[in-house]
């Protein structure tokens, strides 16, 4: 080697030794590992990415070629002398460190260096070690037997996340299972989600981790062994088959490709609408490789549901749904109350029975209803519950099946951008303008609705306020509208805000909320508050005050 080899040498074993000396030095590393059993130890990657005069090691897995750093001077090495003179050395270097904590909480029972180095011929990425400590895989191995028995198998009570956040990567690491027991693994899935069942929050984040285990399993051990996998600039997975690719026993029970398929199912039943492409990709995939269940599952659906839960067919209206597709199919073959009853129930029921909630409807039917709001997408979806709104007897079915529907970041399929509603939207529109018994449900869907990525709302909040104007009934609704209100709504109420009593229930209404949460609302009916404080000192008497209390309650004094 000459000096500047030897000096470029010198920085990563410099980098190497500090991150090592900083890990030898924390306080919590037995804190950390006692949280659960599942846990053998905290580090089991590093990353050295050498740049000259910028040379750093980290266990983040996001580091390398996406970190877009650049070098401070040319790189003193060739491609060749990285692979066969530099990591040799670095082996040693790593050996050395590892021997004196193998045995701590640190390292986990598998150790992988990695490197990034910047070379005369380019980026070079290589694995520069990887270790196995056998002693420790068996320890581990020991307790995720000891954990599903005596938790799992024979447990009745709720698990914590932490633990499936481990077992899940345990059940599907290569290096602990080689060959994957996909029956028991997606049995003991299941068990996790039975036991914490009545937990929301924490079945949700059990789920997640489950999710995110089989996903990784997928993309990194299952699917390149038969598809060519490369990122596109969006940073998504590009597949095409080998040539050579044959899936044995595809449609034999216990296969791993059915881990693959119940990670599919879980993606789009669970997973927020922007990650439900993901499980759908997976089953067009598992469908190239010859798989007949990924095949049918496209075509009929998951077998998350009975064929009688997801087909109905009588002499007024014929119902399909299909869960990975997330869509509803409805014929109506008479126009009356019934067949859409008929209707509204069979995709209300499946929505209790975890049906993907964001969804869309495909229609046909004679009746060609929508709604009286300018800017709604006319879609199937929004003809549907038009359609079925002007029956009065099936209100309250339509309000029952609103307040299932609506879930916060979910979305109607069959609209995009501007147009984008929230599940329940066309039924909590209609039903809110028909009758003031329904204020209460519009108030529970503007508490839900996301109003960064949604429009249509204020379309609706416009024909309410036209429709009820000001009352002490309409009011509190009328403000949890305009709560959710953007910009750009306009709202032509200032006229009859004209009238005193009307000022002033307003005014009422206004004193109940924060500063900011009142110039919100102000803001669609006067604009800058600028403008309502012109016509504050041009007004005289009551007025005034009501004026000047409106602007006291927006914080201007």
């Amino acid at each position: 080697m000459n000096e500047l080899q030897r000096e470029a040498l010198e920085e990563m074993r410099t980098a190497i030794h500090k991150w090592f000396d900083e890990q030898e030095n924390r306080t919590n590393v037995e804190e950390v590992v006692l949280r659960t059993t599942l846990q053998a130890g905290i580090f089991d990657f590093i990353m050295l990415d050498y740049r000259p005069g910028r040379t750093s090691v980290d266990s983040s897995r996001s580091m390398g070629s996406a970190a877009g750093k650049r070098s401070m001077k040319v790189s003193p090495f060739t491609r060749e002398q990285i692979v066969h003179e530099v990591q040799p050395l670095l082996v040693e270097i790593i050996r050395e460190r590892l021997n004196k904590v193998e045995a701590s909480p640190l390292i986990n029972y598998r150790f992988t260096f990695q490197g990034s180095f910047a070379t005369t011929d380019g980026l070079v990425e290589l694995t520069v070690l990887d270790t196995v400590y056998e002693e420790k895989r068996q320890q581990l191995l020991e307790r995720i037997q000891s954990y599903i028995e005596n938790k799992l198998e024979k447990g009745s009570y709720p698990t914590k996340p932490l633990e499936t956040f481990f077992l899940a990567r345990h059940l599907l690491d290569p290096n602990l299972f080689p060959e994957p027991e996909a029956a028991k693994t997606i049995a003991l899935f299941d068990r996790v989600q039975e036991l914490n069942k009545g937990r929301v929050e924490a079945l949700a984040e059990h789920r997640r981790d489950i999710i995110r285990a089989l996903t990784s399993w997928t993309e990194d051990v299952f699917l390149p062994c038969y598809f060519e996998v490369t990122r596109s600039e969006y940073r998504t997975n590009e597949y095409v088959i080998k040539p050579d690719a044959v899936l044995e026993n595809k449609d034999e029970p216990n296969q791993p490709i059915d881990l693959l398929l119940y990670g599919a199912v879980m993606i789009i039943r669970y997973e927020p609408n922007y990650s439900k492409s993901r499980g759908q990709t997976f089953l067009e995939l598992a469908e190239q490789l010859g798989s007949g269940k990924a095949a049918r599952m496209m075509k009929e659906g998951s077998d998350s549901f009975s064929t009688d839960e997801v087909q109905l067919r009588n002499e007024l209206v014929e119902c399909k749904a299909n869960d990975v597709f997330s869509l509803f199919t409805i014929v109506i073959h008479r126009e009356e109350a019934g067949a859409y009853e008929g209707a509204i129930s069979f995709i209300l029921s499946l929505l209790r029975k975890g049906f993907p909630k964001s969804y869309k409807i495909k229609l046909k039917s004679k009746v060609r209803e929508y709604l009286p709001i300018k800017g709604l997408a006319k879609s199937d979806t929004h003809r549907l519950f038009a359609n079925a709104l002007a029956y009065s007897e099936l209100h309250p079915l339509l309000e029952e099946y609103a307040r299932e529907a609506m879930v916060e970041f979910e979305w109607y399929e069959d609209t995009e951008d501007e147009k984008s509603v929230m599940p329940g939207s066309y039924a909590v529109f209609g039903l809110g303008l028909s009758s003031e018994s329904y204020f209460p449900l519009v108030e529970a869907y503007m508490d839900l609705v996301d109003d960064e990525h949604q429009l249509m709302h204020d379309k609706f909040t416009a024909v309410f306020a036209e429709t009820y104007g000001i009352t002490e009934r309409s009011m509190p609704t009328l403000i949890a509208c305009l709560l959710r209100s953007h910009d750009s709504l306009k709202l032509k109420i200032q006229p009859e805000l004209e009238s005193e009593d009307k000022l002033s229930i307003f005014v009422q209404q206004i004193e109940t909320l924060s500063d900011d949460e009142a110039e919100r609302v102000l803001y669609p009916i006067w604009g800058k508050l600028e403008k309502l404080a012109t016509l504050a000192r041009k007004a005289q008497g009551t007025r005034k005050e009501l004026l000047l209390r409106l602007l006291k309650a927006a914080g201007v004094e």
